[in-house]
């Protein structure tokens, strides 16, 4: 998998896709000289499962959740925060509702205060 760009990910299949993620998942596990057997026990998950992900295969959203928290990468999920935007409509009105000036304080007999300025 790692003759392709990964700037090109839209073009890859779906089974491309899961192999790609399956090659991250085993490369972090040996990188930490995890057996399989060991991975797949602290994430409370079949070795069979976990050999299915790392092959490429079809796994649940949760078995992959698991496999990366022991793996300590959940990290990777960042990429699907929401970040808030505000449309430059908003924030036109937002920046017509800022006060543009400032008055002088009033005093009782309605004349604004006189400053030296």
């Amino acid at each position: 998998m790692n003759d392709k760009s990964i700037k090109n990910l839209e073009s890859w299949s779906d089974s491309a896709l899961l192999q790609f993620i399956g090659a991250f998942v085993k490369h972090q596990r040996l990188q930490q000289n995890k057996t399989q057997d060991d991975l797949a026990t602290a994430a409370g998950i079949s070795r069979s499962t976990l050999s299915l992900l790392e092959r490429g295969n079809t796994v649940t959203l949760a078995t992959l959740i698991q496999v990366l928290r022991i793996l300590d990468q959940l990290h990777v999920l960042n990429v699907f925060q929401i970040e808030q935007t505000v449309s430059p409509l908003a924030l036109a009105k937002l920046q017509k509702e800022k006060r543009q000036r400032a008055r002088g304080t009033l005093h009782n007999d309605g004349n604004t205060e006189q400053t030296d300025w």
